[in-house]
């Protein structure tokens, strides 16, 4: 497998992406991934999974069957043997990366570079049909932007943004592990005091450079409420995205395009859509697949549009196959704007 084949097959419009072809193409991902990966390959030995029987019918008719089919990957098996879910002799560009750490321990995970590329053109194409960040940034008004992160993942991805719309960017680099906890538990002049260096050098350069895109997580917006009269976009993403928040953050940042995004380590950002008073996510297809689920005495199954269940991912590339469920809650969401596939809104995750 590689990635030219499916970028030019699956991916010259990212939102174009329909459910048979992603049917075909989880089908491949998983034939190579029984064939190359050690872990996929000792399952293969030990469950002989039908593939005939499993990527038979729709879309969501094959993710349940691949969660009813003992294919679901322990999360803490997946945390301590991450090696064993890479293929083996795989000539793409590998790079590991670090989950935030923000609500639990932290993970590795690796991508291919190409994967960085597709994330992209997902991403760009996404923000630019539901938000029209393409009309704001051009040649005659640059993208001058600051984002707040982990180093990985997140700093590669927000810099092909920015650079894609012209612009510049400052990133500041944070140290992100339990920050959720320390929030909820001690509030935000603990983050802050946390977070010392990366307050001092936010404000430098806002008192220098005419910033007008942030990227950052919801309490380290305040930082960015002195200077709320020249933000244009402000694009949120981790602990504490909730309705209470995006109403007063509307407050301190009237006018400024408001994009809540949902991270993760292993398959990047998503984009969302504030529906009144709930937010919705939706999956980069054919690469992330995302349905909330419940079990009952048949196995488990999506659950209805507007019920809330478990979220269930599946993640299918080239360079990484994992089937997982996280610690997470989530409402089932219709296809809306230029999504034409379901998405979950409102996730819920405990800290542990």
């Amino acid at each position: 497998m590689n990635y030219g084949e499916m970028l030019d097959k699956l991916y010259e419009d990212p939102l174009s992406v329909d459910s048979t072809d992603s049917v075909e193409y989880l089908r491949e991902v998983f034939e190579f991934h029984l064939r190359a990966t050690p872990y996929w390959r000792r399952i293969s030995n030990e469950l002989n999974p039908d593939l005939d029987e499993i990527f038979q019918g729709r879309l969501e008719e094959v993710f349940e069957k691949i969660f009813n089919s003992g294919l679901i990957v322990d999360e803490d098996y997946l945390r301590h043997n991450w090696l064993e879910f890479v293929p083996e002799g795989y000539s793409g560009r590998i790079r590991f990366y670090q989950s935030s750490g923000t609500t639990r321990e932290r993970a590795i995970g690796h991508w291919d570079r190409e994967y960085l590329l597709a994330s992209h053109l997902y991403l760009r194409k996404a923000l630019d049909e539901v938000y029209g960040l393409n009309d704001l940034y051009n040649d005659a008004h640059q993208m001058r932007a600051i984002a707040h992160g982990p180093y990985g993942w997140f700093q590669e991805e927000i810099s092909e943004l920015v650079w894609s719309y012209g612009g510049v960017l400052y990133f500041i680099g944070m140290e992100t592990d339990g920050l959720k906890k320390v929030y909820e538990t001690q509030g935000l002049q603990a983050v802050l005091k946390m977070l010392g260096p990366l307050v001092r050098y936010t404000t430098r350069i806002m008192e220098k450079d005419k910033i007008n895109t942030v990227r950052s997580a919801p309490p380290l917006m305040a930082l960015f409420e002195p200077y709320s009269d020249s933000i244009e976009t402000a694009i949120i993403s981790g602990v504490g995205i909730n309705q209470a928040f995006f109403e007063t953050l509307r407050e301190k940042f009237e006018g400024t395009k408001l994009i809540p995004l949902y991270g993760y380590y292993l398959f990047g950002d998503l984009v969302g859509i504030h529906m009144r008073e709930e937010f919705w996510y939706y999956p980069n297809y054919p690469f992330t697949l995302v349905f909330p689920m419940r079990r009952g005495e048949d196995g488990y199954r999506i659950v209805k549009r507007r019920e809330r269940g478990r979220v269930a991912i599946v993640i299918a590339r080239p360079e990484v196959l994992v089937v997982k469920f996280e610690d997470e809650t989530a409402v089932r969401t219709p296809p809306h704007g230029p999504f034409k596939w379901d998405g979950f809104g409102d996730p819920e995750r405990k800290v542990g």
